[in-house]
């Protein structure tokens, strides 16, 4: 677990700055009505953030509860397309903070209890895919190179 949380620190410190220097108009460019914009990802991957947490801490006091969310849905009640982007990279910056602060919390005997999502997985291999959904979505936004994600 040590390694998916100093990874999540590495990832915060190193791409926030990056999502700082990013173009309002260029992140709220639709490439086609059902295609999610830059902003968009952005949300998305803070609801990613906020279905994790739950992951992680639900997980620890309730046997493999079943926590899933309509990622599609999440976008559009949000309405991340019209938040100014500065808020929006914050917003970013600090619930992933708050995850760190999550998955520093959760007692070792507790790593392995699992959680329901389309299958059945442990705390620590939920933060350890978390990173790598993370880095596969940022890539994206930053036209960086392709970081696969099943």
């Amino acid at each position: 677990m040590k390694k998916s949380i100093h990874q999540l620190e590495s990832i915060i410190a190193t791409y926030s700055s990056l999502l700082q220097l990013l173009d309002e108009q260029k992140t709220s460019y639709k490439p086609l009505p059902n295609k999610w914009s830059k902003k968009e990802l952005i949300g998305h991957l803070i609801d990613s953030a906020q279905s994790n947490i739950r992951r992680f801490i639900v997980a620890q006091y309730e046997t493999k509860p079943n926590i899933v969310y309509a990622q599609d849905h999440w976008v559009i009640a949000a309405g991340y397309q019209n938040y100014p982007l500065a808020d929006l990279v914050h917003f970013w910056i600090l619930i992933n903070k708050h995850a760190v602060r999550v998955l520093k919390n959760v007692p070792g005997d507790m790593l392995q209890n699992e959680v329901q999502t389309q299958e059945l997985h442990s705390i620590e291999w939920l933060a350890a895919d978390y990173n790598k959904h993370l880095l596969h979505h940022l890539h994206q936004i930053l036209e960086m190179e392709e970081m696969p994600y099943p």
